[in-house]
Order: C-alpha cells, then structure tokens, then sequence
C-alpha cells in the first residue's frame, strides 16, 4: 500500500469477565508490557495502556488494512494466556466478552493520553459502567442494556 497515507487512532476500553478486581498493582506493568509486545508483533502502535483492577484502556495508532476484532481477539487471548501461565491470578482469568472501540483524531490524542494516564483518579469518582455508557452516549452510540458488560458485581 505505498500510497495510502493514513491516521487511525481507536481508544478500546475491556474488562475483567464479571468485572471482577483481578488485575493486581504488582503485576500490572508486566501485564502492559506485554500487551504492548502483542500490538508491536502486530505491526501496530501502542500509544498509551493503563487501567484498574477490573479493565483497561488501550490507545492505538492502526494501519488501514488491520481488522480491529482481530487484533483485539489476540490481544484478550494472548494476554489471558500469559496472566494464566504466570499464575498471577488465583483462579483462571478471563476477559469480558467484546469491547469498546472509539475513534480519535490526532487533535484529541492529548486529551485521551491524559484521560487514560489518570484511571485511577476517574474512578475514585465514577464507577466503570458509568464511564462506558458516558463513552457510549458520547459517540452516539446506540446500546441495549443486555448488550453491556456484566456490571452485576
């Protein structure tokens, strides 16, 4: 594709199955590394990774020809595959079932760095089923309830 020229930048945001709090503070940077090793195998940018005990956010730079469900497939199964093999969590972990995907232009990409950077503070406010239906509603989004993350914990 020598002569595509694009920007493609896509903020996801995914859970813990059942939003459990399983993602732990002493493993939670090697858990990033090696997300971001997955997207650099893929060809891809990883721009910024954060998250809380119970989800995560994932700002990407992608190339036009990559299929997000396909990336975000390895992603969720490669990374379940690496917390399970290292035992960091007590039981098998699991991610939530699908994602969130919302696009951003170069102009937002300090805006959503900043807002990914602070997850910690965001929700010593809000809870994350608020923040997601806030994104949802944000991008006109239309949703079904039953659609959602398990909230339920």
């Amino acid at each position: 594709m020598a002569n595509t020229f694009s920007q493609i930048y896509i903020h996801l945001i995914f859970s813990v199955k059942s939003r459990y709090n399983l993602i732990h503070k002493n493993w939670k940077d090697e858990l990033f590394k090696y997300i971001t090793g997955i997207v650099k195998a893929k060809n891809q940018k990883l721009i910024i990774i954060n998250g809380i005990s119970n989800h995560i956010h994932i700002l990407l730079g992608i190339k036009p020809d990559t299929r997000l469900s396909d990336l975000v497939r390895d992603i969720k199964s490669n990374s379940t595959n690496f917390i399970n093999s290292q035992k960091f969590s007590p039981g098998k972990f699991e991610w939530q079932e699908g994602y969130g995907a919302f696009s951003c232009s170069q102009f937002q990409l300090p805006t959503v760095i900043k807002y990914i950077e602070n997850q910690e503070t965001h929700h010593k406010t809000r809870t994350f089923r608020e923040e997601y239906i806030e994104f949802l509603n944000k991008y006109e989004i239309g949703f079904e309830e039953k659609y959602l993350p398990d909230f339920h914990v």
